[in-house]
């Protein structure tokens, strides 16, 4: 009767570690991170074809002050763009005396092209 058990319990333990199952780990490659003059450019291609989104004719670039200035219909978006100590890019539109909703587009198409 001993034996028997002995054996029901070594049967049962076989089954239950037949039942663990171990999974490898997935290998994940990390994209290296982006310097700060990628990104910089990254911000000034998007903040340019943004503009180009809203139907602006880009009429100065001035790539080391970081100023791009568009214009329609007599109405002037201007997109600043600044390196942060951190080095992330600041960027930010503008469009004096008419109002913020021409600007306004222009920032959302900006954030599409960032993917945000």
């Amino acid at each position: 009767m001993m034996a028997e058990l002995r054996w029901v319990a070594l049967a049962a333990v076989a089954l239950l570690l037949g039942a663990c199952v171990y999974y490898e780990p997935v290998p994940v490659t990390v994209a290296p991170a982006m310097t700060a003059q990628q990104r910089f450019d990254r911000s000034w291609a998007a903040a340019a074809g943004a503009m180009s989104d809203q139907g602006l004719t880009i009429t100065a670039q001035d790539r080391g002050a970081g100023v791009i200035r568009g214009d329609r219909g007599g109405v002037t978006v201007t997109a600043t763009l600044t390196t942060l100590p951190d080095g992330a890019v600041g960027v930010k539109f503008s469009s004096p005396g008419a109002g913020d909703d021409l600007a306004r587009r222009v920032w959302d198409s900006y954030e599409r092209r960032m993917g945000r």
